[in-house]
């Protein structure tokens, strides 16, 4: 039975740290069936477009474009615009693929006749980027997500990446552009199962992604997710899941019992809380060894930064998403 075609959509900007490792692995895939990378560059600057023009030089299966309005989002339908093939694999520059990942993926979609990707496995290289991986790896600290914790497959909200077909993801209009430039997977899968299409999480399907190194780079990724999840409030009419009300709920505690110190009525409440957070999340740390106080600030971040952003995007309101596209966008066909 002759394989169904795929194409790996590679959305980048500025990659060059990252990109060299990640296309090693998607050059290296065991995949019998036609299979091809269309990347979609945003005016890289660091190299990362020379690089990867030597790649396309040498290698016909592999197409770079420009991607002049550089969000993810655009060059995700850019290249299913380009793509000739039965399904689209997403895919991130910032991720390491095992050599049967789409082998893995195409048979899961087959078997299940849904959009399906693996469980998000963060794997840091820098001292900060581990301290972040052990965090996003305690479900104290990241919740129940099941695209992080799977250990079968299962009926899931969203997953990392993911395969799908071509025609199906035409059918939803593609990936919508928040002004967040966040949070377009996950408005994506709640647009695709609101249509009555299911999703499908693998832990069979698996690949290795590399956290922010940085504190600052952390913070604005994760303001930046809380913001798109408001985002998708004001769209669809409802969060994606109750996650993001947790950070949300942590932040407004925090804001509420700060003031109570600051305005003099008490400092009991905000010492409460902070001790119960850090004991909460200090539990869910407590095998990360010499990262133990990294991991405490890695989540400090991601709770407070995430939650701010749930916050601001609320507080915006829907006028900044009066452009959003709700119906199929014209950058595919």
């Amino acid at each position: 039975m002759t394989e169904p075609s795929v194409t790996i959509m590679l959305p980048v900007y500025n990659e060059i740290d990252a990109i060299e490792e990640s296309m090693t692995s998607l050059l290296a895939q065991d995949y019998s069936g036609p299979l091809e990378i269309i990347i979609t560059d945003g005016g890289s600057t660091d190299g990362t477009r020379e690089y990867l023009d030597t790649i396309s030089d040498k290698t016909m299966s592999v197409a770079v474009i420009d991607n002049p309005l550089r969000r993810q989002s655009h060059g995700l339908n850019q290249a299913a615009s380009a793509a000739a093939s039965t399904y689209l694999t997403r895919a991130d520059g910032h991720t390491i693929y095992a050599h049967d990942y789409v082998s893995r993926s195409v048979d899961v979609a087959l078997e299940t006749n849904a959009a399906c990707g693996g469980t998000m496995k963060p794997v840091g290289t820098t001292w900060f980027s581990r301290c972040v991986a052990a965090a996003m790896n305690s479900r104290l600290t990241m919740g129940p997500a099941r695209f992080h914790h799977a250990q079968t497959r299962e009926t899931v909200d969203t997953v990392y990446l993911g395969t799908f077909l071509k025609t199906d993801f035409l059918a939803i209009g593609g990936f919508r552009a928040l002004p967040s430039g966040a949070a377009e997977d996950a408005d994506f899968y709640a647009r695709w199962r609101a249509s009555g299409r299911k999703v499908v999480v693998d832990p069979a399907i698996r690949s290795t992604y590399e956290p922010r190194g940085r504190p600052g780079a952390l913070w604005r990724q994760y303001y930046r997710y809380g913001l798109g999840k408001a985002e998708m409030l004001w769209l669809n009419g409802a969060f994606p899941s109750w996650r993001p009300l947790a950070p949300l709920g942590f932040v407004v505690a925090l804001t509420g019992t700060i003031t109570l110190g600051v305005f003099g009525i008490s400092w009991i409440p905000i010492a409460v809380l902070g001790v119960a957070w850090t004991a909460v999340v200090a539990y869910g740390a407590r095998h990360s060894g010499r990262y133990f106080p990294g991991v405490i600030a890695a989540a400090a971040i991601m709770h407070i930064s995430y939650g701010i952003g749930v916050a601001s995007g609320l507080i915006r309101g829907p006028s900044r998403l009066a452009d959003v596209d709700s119906t199929p966008s014209q950058e595919i066909s």
